[in-house]
């Protein structure tokens, strides 16, 4: 497929490509109508949220904008935010051609800008503020984006949408308050019921024996209540990689409880192997408290029979 290019104040900028990754959005679905929500335009005066989603690494926070982007029929493009990301990959880069003259290469930000497509900036905050400041105009009213090195200016097309995905963990650099002003609403995603867990991989694994899947939605679903941060990423290497143990010889396979604890230990490492004492060395390092905590986390022990997460747990045997 030929480069598309465009012209935009007497320079011509080369357009990146679209990502056509093919992922679906399984369960929760509440938070994706809200960040559909968030780029509803109501009115001619109205103007499209950028938002913050905002949740563990491997939740499905990418996936979720994708998902978005092909509800609305946009195309996406994703910008891949890192500590040394720089002004010009945020918006146009020079390049020497093989001519010997510098050409301009559009960055997936700038392109979904100029064609009216939705980007991803994905992992938001590691980025320097100095770059966050090149953004502030097209975060606010007044929707464009200038060029240094192009000496251009992009405005944004009217169907362009945009949000930022943001791990919850230690971050390079802190986001400036008056970008983080700028990228509202926050949007936080929830690990997804046992149920939801299943769906998602058996829709990427659809060859696994049941037995594996099932062994490794249960893992989750337990790391989950004692809120360690293992997410259905994790579960999919876990799997993917015991099949491959297990296929490997077919003359001699592994049996499936040891293919899977070997992957188990191989992915995650020798501590996931006793939740229960990671989760209780994880709550000892934060003072033995987890974050965030619901209010039955403040006012009961987490083995106090009258605990809510006790109902909870009962309710969910019963209806078993």
């Amino acid at each position: 497929m030929a480069t598309k290019t465009v012209e935009i104040g007497g320079v011509n900028l080369r357009l990146s490509a679209p990502d056509r990754s093919d992922q679906g959005w399984i369960g929760q679905e509440e938070i994706l109508m809200r960040l559909l929500a968030c780029w509803l335009v109501v009115d001619d005066a109205d103007l499209p949220l950028s938002p913050r989603l905002l949740g563990p690494p491997g939740i499905g926070k990418t996936t979720l904008a994708m998902a978005a982007a092909r509800r609305r029929n946009q195309p996406l493009y994703i910008n891949q935010c890192t500590s040394d990301t720089r002004p010009e990959d945020l918006i146009v880069t020079p390049v020497l051609a093989e001519s010997g003259r510098i050409a301009y290469h559009a960055s997936p930000l700038a392109t979904a800008m100029i064609e009216g497509g939705v980007c991803v900036l994905d992992e938001g905050n590691r980025m320097n503020e100095k770059s966050w400041a090149s953004l502030a105009p097209l975060l606010d009213h007044r929707r464009y984006v200038e060029s240094i090195v192009a000496g251009i200016t992009i405005p944004a097309h009217r169907d362009f949408r945009v949000c930022v995905t943001m791990n919850e963990d230690e971050s390079t650099y802190e986001v400036p308050d008056y970008i983080l002003s700028r990228l509202q609403p926050t949007l936080t995603l929830d690990f997804p019921s046992r149920d939801d867990e299943m769906a998602i991989l058996r829709y990427h694994l659809p060859f696994a024996e049941p037995e594996l899947t099932a062994l490794t939605v249960d893992f989750l679903q337990r790391a989950h209540k004692l809120r360690l941060d293992f997410s259905p990423r994790d579960g999919i290497s876990i799997l993917r990689y015991a099949i491959k143990r297990m296929a490997q010889d077919p003359r001699h396979p592994l049996a499936k409880d040891a293919a899977w604890r070997e992957s188990l230990e191989c992915v995650l490492g020798q501590e996931a192997l006793d939740l229960e004492d990671l989760a209780a060395r994880k709550r000892r390092s934060l003072g033995d408290q987890f974050s965030p905590m619901g209010l039955g986390d403040v006012y009961f022990d987490p083995d106090d029979p009258l605990h809510p997460d006790r109902f909870e747990d009962d309710d969910e045997e019963d209806d078993r």
